[in-house]
């Protein structure tokens, strides 16, 4: 099944329990951040938080004594574990920062906090579903406290490629910039069109099939999701 959700709607941010998780997703949140702009530092605990930069610079402090500054082909994993406090911010004084913010339960809870960042190539991406954070980590991948895997691709006008998982899991897919259509390759008929910001939760549906809609590149994110 293929629910797709327009832009306005997030989850922890909706209206009703549906919108307050995903399985083990609890966050997703995209914002533009503001030159000298952000946030002061927030206490949290039991908490995988995954921020994907999308545009600009971001900083990243934290009082475990971590600092990081992360761009376009960065991705940054928190594990809050017990309980850590952070603080983000733009450093520039003229450009906008672009994240998308990402939160899940982790697997095991108690655990000791821990901060990463990893670098892929954003040529990678382009053709392909690239992972970029999963379980064990790798030399371009983020690993995370929990049974999934987050992916990244950018589509070419007119290019498709697909994913395959197992039946009892979930996926869930925010589209950064341009069109997909989403199809379920087991039953052609359910096919939905994704526009930039919006997102899908999609379930029971084990092999998808993602085309790039209109004349422009698509920009995506999939979350595989237990």
């Amino acid at each position: 099944m293929i629910r797709v959700d327009p832009k306005h709607t997030r989850i922890g941010r909706g209206p009703g329990e549906d919108d307050a998780r995903f399985g083990p997703m609890r966050v997703c949140s995209d914002d533009v951040i503001a030159p000298r702009g952000g946030s002061g530092s927030r206490a949290y605990a039991e908490l995988e938080i995954v921020t994907v930069a999308f545009g600009g610079k971001l900083r990243y402090e934290d009082d475990l004594g971590n600092v990081a500054v992360a761009g376009y082909g960065d991705v940054q994993r928190l594990s809050a574990g017990t309980g850590v406090a952070f603080a983000e911010a733009n450093p520039s004084d003229v450009e906008p920062a672009e994240r998308l913010r990402l939160g899940f339960e982790p697997a095991e809870k108690g655990l000791t906090p821990s901060f990463e960042t990893a670098s892929y190539d954003p040529a990678s991406l382009v053709g392909d579903l690239v992972p970029i954070v999963t379980p064990d980590g790798g030399p371009n991948e983020a690993s995370i406290r929990q049974h999934l895997a987050i992916f990244l691709s950018r589509l070419p006008a007119g290019e498709t490629v697909e994913f395959m998982q197992g039946m009892d899991r979930r996926v869930f897919l925010f589209v950064v910039e341009g069109s997909i259509y989403v199809t379920n390759v087991g039953d052609p008929t359910e096919t939905a069109t994704l526009r930039a910001r919006d997102t899908a939760r999609i379930t029971e549906t084990p092999d998808l099939k993602f085309t790039a809609a209109g004349e422009e590149e698509a920009f995506f994110l999939l979350v595989d999701l237990p």
